[in-house]
């Protein structure tokens, strides 16, 4: 080293790339942690539109009150029926059940969002 020049320490700079790196992770799970509950909120609205529909489904030729138990199955599933959709034949003995359900999901960060997910049930009429 000549002297005269000033001298180029390099103590410190390992501890800034780590805390750098640190939070490069730590920002990386946040985003993977938000992801996650998002479509775990995605999957519990499909699982609840699906069984609610099947319950309605279930209740074609059975009963007059379809889409009350469309709602009340939604509802022990933690969702709220939005939309419930008969499309029954002549006999009412047959047809489908379309149920639209609404799941709220408090994100972090994002805060308070809606997930929505439909699905389709039906029952057949029998052949003799």
């Amino acid at each position: 080293m000549r002297s005269g020049q000033p001298r180029r320490s390099d103590a410190g700079s390992a501890s800034i790339w780590v805390l750098s790196v640190v939070a490069l992770l730590m920002v990386v799970a946040g985003i993977v942690s938000v992801r996650g509950l998002a479509v775990l909120a995605r999957h519990r609205a499909e699982t609840a539109a699906d069984l609610a529909s099947l319950a309605g489904a279930g209740q074609i030729g059975v009963s007059e009150r379809i889409c009350a138990a469309v709602s009340v199955v939604a509802a022990r599933n933690g969702a709220t029926l939005r939309a419930c959709t008969l499309a029954l034949a002549p006999d009412a003995r047959s047809g489908t059940v379309v149920a639209r359900v609404v799941v709220r999901v408090d994100l972090p960060v994002v805060g308070a969002r809606e997930v929505v997910a439909s699905a389709r049930a039906g029952r057949l009429a029998v052949v003799p």
